[in-house]
């Protein structure tokens, strides 16, 4: 009874997440193009940082509540997903075509992070000891912050041509979206990290296998959505700035809070784990830049992105 009342919590809270999202989303990608931001900037920034609330949600609460294996488990497996699953999903729908500028800047902001997460989680810091301290926490933070400003200094090189809305009600409503979708994600975050540690308890499973699998699948799932919808719509270039701030947000101002606010010890993040995250970035990079088909991820690199996430998968079910 009490796990079937830990999956019941989850799934509330996951499904309460995703819908917060969405409206999150919505809400505020109609604010950004009512004042004519391009589609790569709303897609690094306001979809990308709607869409990864949940994460953001979650491994907060996690690391308040002291579940250091969820809160950096969901980062990594989060991002794992985001490159391989979701990039993958992308580019089998369709093409996904890639700017210059996106090779020379964005991708690699995204390489950076997974470094940058390696360095600060598998080298031991002044105590002899292996954790992601505060230090660290505020560096990321600042690291954030210069991500921002980059892309804000895009938005206004590159100013959209789109007209800009004059009705006050879909302001309005965009508005009220914004609220409502935060009010839902803390919930639904709070009741998702409390159901996932349940659950992990009552089957003898370990929260970090849980977090990189079931929780950061759940937490993706809107960053899954926005991309695919958008490649079905033909903005690839959303899609991919999607994925690629997703990446980022969660390492330097999901993560860099979290371990601002409580150092995170490594606990059951193994670092094959982080070492696959970094591998699949530098792979997403190479494809971009290298790729069959110079400034595409095609649908069969995508297909190998998707068999990649699947081999990862098997890993840790064999090594759990």
């Amino acid at each position: 009874m009490e796990l079937l009342l830990n999956i019941l919590l989850f799934s509330v809270g996951l499904l309460a997440i995703i819908k917060g999202a969405d409206w999150l989303t919505d809400g505020a990608a109609s604010i950004a193009r009512r004042f004519g931001i391009p589609s790569i900037v709303v897609g690094l920034t306001i979809v990308a940082i709607g869409s990864s609330a949940p994460e953001f949600v979650v491994s907060v609460l996690s690391a308040v509540q002291g579940n250091v294996d969820i809160a950096l488990g969901n980062i990594v497996g989060s991002n794992i997903f985001n490159i391989l699953g979701i990039m993958g999903a992308t580019a089998l729908v369709r093409p996904v075509e890639v700017q210059r500028g996106n090779v020379r800047y964005d991708v690699p902001f995204a390489v950076l992070s997974s470094i940058v997460i390696a360095i600060t989680a598998l080298i031991p810091g002044s105590c002899d000891t292996t954790e992601i301290s505060r230090t660290d926490g505020l560096m990321m933070l600042c690291m954030f912050a210069i991500f921002i400003y980059y892309t804000i200094s895009i938005a206004i090189n590159q100013k959209s041509s789109d007209q800009q809305s004059s009705h006050e009600e879909v302001l309005w409503k965009a508005i009220v979206g914004v609220i409502v979708g935060l009010a839902c994600l803390v919930l639904g975050g709070k009741g998702m990290v409390n159901g996932a540690s349940g659950i992990a308890s009552a089957m003898g499973i370990s929260e970090s296998i849980i977090a990189l699998t079931i929780v950061s699948i759940g937490t993706s799932a809107p960053e899954l959505a926005a991309s695919v919808m958008a490649a079905k719509k033909g903005d690839t270039a959303m899609a991919l700035g999607n994925v690629v701030g997703s990446v980022v947000f969660n390492v330097f101002f999901v993560l860099g809070t979290a371990a601002a606010i409580q150092p995170l010890g490594i606990g059951g993040i193994t670092p094959a784990d982080i070492l696959i995250l970094l591998a699949s970035s530098v792979i997403l990079w190479v494809f971009c830049a290298f790729g069959k088909k110079y400034y595409t991820i095609t649908r069969t690199e995508g297909t190998f992105f998707v068999i990649l996430m699947v081999a990862y998968y098997i890993y840790l079910k064999i090594n759990s």
